[in-house]
């Protein structure tokens, strides 16, 4: 199919418009029948299953973007990290795995989530051991436990072909997503580090292009260098004293304030919020009367 990449069984099957939310792009690997995460194109899946076929469906995480598809996937295996259990078994949990606490905005997602992203409540039929590998036939796939993006989330190396499935570690300009409640700046970092030391000659990733070739040093450097960024940016603005809301407004992630606010504003606020921890952890911030600001 147009835009799909194959690199011995392990075959990347990209999202629509180009892999960008609420799309996502998909790895299949032939013979196995294995299908890891559900957010590409209903069509392309449509005909994966009248033939060569889709076994078993493997989640990466539990992001939204992920599973839009998993209906048509119903009674098939499907196997996630156990941690992540949690946030599949209803709307109200997948809400407070995120962290979004107002209620203007949990109203949007109890509405948005089953009809664009035709959510419900799952449970998987198996769950992934950290470290283990399983044998696919054509390849074997070695399990990583990764957090950072979310405290479950799950890379999969295919080591024949030495394709390292990164999912949303996806080494875009935009940069690197750790606003989850359960998120990590730091946890980011470390993972992505260690993901770029596996012996790969083939990166996938989630979204966007989804495929680095080769030495992919300058793209994961540049992607990491966007936490740098957005933290002096958001250290120049706390020059003076500032209100989370001052802050939020002031659009440091998305650079503009974009529609719809339960996903941008409530996202801002989201990543803006583990910068702030983590510079007051350090010092270099502190919280006076309901205002941040930068110590000199």
């Amino acid at each position: 199919m147009a835009g799909e990449r194959a690199f011995g069984p392990v075959r990347l099957i990209p999202g629509a418009n180009k892999g960008r939310y609420p799309h996502s792009n998909s790895v299949y690997v032939e013979g196995a029948g294995v299908l890891i995460d559900a957010g590409a194109d209903e069509a392309r899946y449509r005909e994966l299953l009248a033939g060569p076929g889709v076994k078993e469906v493997w989640l990466s995480h539990w992001h939204e973007d992920h599973l839009t598809c998993l209906d048509l996937f119903e009674g098939l295996p499907l196997r996630q990290m156990a941690i992540e259990a949690e946030p599949l078994s209803g709307i109200e949990p997948f809400l407070d795995w995120y962290g979004i606490g107002k209620e203007e905005y949990r109203d949007y997602w109890r509405r948005t989530l089953p009809a664009d992203f035709h959510f419900k409540p799952r449970r998987a039929t198996k769950h992934f051991t950290p470290g283990e590998v399983i044998d696919l036939g054509a390849c074997t796939a070695e399990v990583i436990h990764a957090p950072g993006h979310t405290p479950g989330f799950t890379a999969f190396f295919f080591r024949e072909p030495a394709v390292l499935f990164l999912g949303d570690y996806d080494l875009t300009r935009f940069g690197p997503w750790y606003g989850d409640r359960d998120g990590s700046i730091d946890g980011t970092i470390a993972t992505v580090r260690r993901l770029q030391r596996i012996p790969a000659k083939v990166w996938l990733t989630s979204h966007e292009d989804g495929c680095f070739e080769g030495d992919a040093t300058e793209a994961f450097d540049r992607y990491l260098a966007v936490i740098d960024a957005r933290e002096a940016k958001l250290l120049e603005f706390l020059s003076e004293p500032r209100t989370m809301e001052d802050i939020v407004a002031a659009c440091l992630v998305y650079r503009k304030p974009r529609e719809p606010k339960a996903f941008f504003e409530w996202g801002e606020g989201a990543i803006m919020g583990k910068h702030l921890e983590r510079l007051m952890q350090r010092g270099a911030v502190v919280l006076e009367d309901g205002r941040y600001r930068r110590v000199a």
